[in-house]
């Protein structure tokens, strides 16, 4: 992994160089001591991947897209419980060499290293309990839940990704009146783009990538 410089790194004796006059281009007196972490701004060449390991104060969930850092909204409440009950169903339908996980990042490339909500892989890849992120190799289905605040990443740039890095089964999950509405999604090897092959209301009954019946209902009992 590469290791950050030196000087981007907390000193505990001075406060971080970067001021609150350097985001804006002006003095702010009143804040001008104040010190910034070193994640706000990004280098000229933008974040890698292995960055997340390393910044200092980083939020939890923080993701890395086109080189610039993403930092997470709390969730909604549905949000919440779409991925409870999703992750629920697949943990007790997923065959035997596939594990279901949640919140970790897929690093897809060297500036690329998204959070997904579910992500179903090959137990192959699941290499520690220290283990922070993921190869696309080893993610069999990517799921994100969609939310306001990330709507345009979820319904557009993240699948552009999922699907460059040949992640073969990509669900988008929105919000249909309170319960989940699945769009699923497989990938076309040929032009690496995704291929809708269903949207899922009540009930989410598949074969690919292996057997799946998730009553989507039953969020209104959890």
């Amino acid at each position: 992994m590469r290791a950050l410089p030196a000087d981007d790194m907390p000193d505990p004796e001075r406060p971080s160089s970067l001021r609150r006059a350097d985001v804006h281009g002006r003095n702010e007196d009143h804040r001008r001591d104040e010190p910034l972490p070193p994640w706000i701004i990004p280098p000229a060449e933008g974040f890698r991947a292995e960055d997340l390991d390393h910044l200092p104060q980083l939020p939890s969930h923080a993701e890395l897209i086109d080189g610039r850092i993403v930092l997470v909204s709390p969730q909604s409440f549905f949000h919440m419980l779409t991925v409870s009950l999703l992750e629920g169903a697949l943990r007790l339908q997923v065959p035997e060499g596939l594990r279901v996980s949640r919140e970790m990042t897929v690093t897809l490339a060297d500036r690329q290293r998204p959070e997904l909500d579910i992500l179903v892989v090959d137990a192959k890849g699941v290499t520690g309990r220290d283990q922070t992120s993921f190869k696309p190799e080893h993610v069999v289905i990517a799921v994100e839940v969609v939310s306001q605040e990330s709507e345009i990443r979820d319904r557009e740039r993240k699948p552009q990704l999922y699907a460059e890095a040949g992640i073969p089964h990509f669900w988008r999950v929105e919000n249909s009146d309170g319960r989940p509405m699945v769009c699923v999604f497989e990938l076309d090897a040929g032009t690496r783009k995704y291929v809708a092959t269903g949207i899922h209301h009540d009930r989410l009954k598949l074969t690919v990538p292996f057997d799946i019946d998730i009553d989507l209902t039953e969020i209104d009992r959890l």
